[in-house]
């Protein structure tokens, strides 16, 4: 890896008080997502360095919105190649940590990095979380619930409400201004028992560009109606 982009990611991670240990953890967990890319184009970041940025650190930012120890049941909804719930695992191995993801090469991938790395207490489920939110299971339970992908604030809102518990969070990131989409998310978390706990702007190192936690709190139960099953 380049020295500039080495430095600025092990600055990152002590950042989060992380240390060498996770770092050779992250690098090994590179090298497999860059190899296994090759052949199942699991992500369109394919620059070494920049998954050590757009990838990992960026997973971790979660850390400056919610940085409980233990005993934290955490989601990553349509977490791909393990992003950002992986990368939190490894920061926080006591963490329990279910992964959704509706793409079956890339959940054969998640597996092999989970038996890799021997991470504990990791749940894979390969479906859609319009389905899974309506199984007893994982309905309600999960402390913190996140999702990364890039779809509208109302939309992972709905996705992710109807996993939390009462009193649990959801983080989503997102990056820069985000005008009518912020106001049409806050309608619907309205809708959802959900409210705006905190914006948060990131201020990792090299990622201080625009990019913000919105933590969110499920005060009540989200209506067993949401969300509508997916399609088959």
């Amino acid at each position: 890896m380049s020295e500039e982009s080495s430095a600025v990611f092990r600055a990152g991670l002590a950042q989060l008080g992380l240390s060498q240990q996770h770092e050779e953890a992250f690098l090994l967990y590179r090298r497999e997502l860059l190899d296994w890319n090759t052949r199942f184009n699991l992500t369109a970041i394919k620059e070494p360095e920049e998954v050590l940025l757009k990838h990992f650190l960026d997973s971790l930012t979660l850390l400056q919105a919610y940085d409980k120890q233990k005993d934290i049941r955490l989601l990553d909804i349509g977490t791909g190649p393990g992003f950002p719930g992986l990368p939190l695992k490894i920061a926080r191995p006591d963490w329990k940590v279910t992964l959704i993801e509706a793409t079956g090469k890339k959940t054969i991938f998640l597996q092999h990095i989970v038996d890799l790395l021997q991470l504990k207490n990791v749940e894979i489920i390969h479906g859609r979380a319009e389905d899974i939110a309506h199984k007893r299971n994982y309905r309600g339970t999960f402390d913190l619930v996140t999702a990364r992908a890039v779809s509208a604030l109302a939309a992972l809102l709905e996705c992710s409400a109807p996993f939390c518990r009462i009193g649990g969070s959801i983080i989503l990131p997102k990056k820069g201004e985000m005008g009518e989409e912020f106001l049409q998310g806050k309608r619907a978390a309205s809708l959802l028992g959900t409210r705006l706990k905190a914006d948060l702007p990131v201020t990792l190192v090299g990622l201080d560009d625009g990019r913000r936690l919105l933590h969110w709190e499920q005060y009540k139960a989200c209506p067993h109606s949401i969300p509508a099953p997916g399609p088959y």
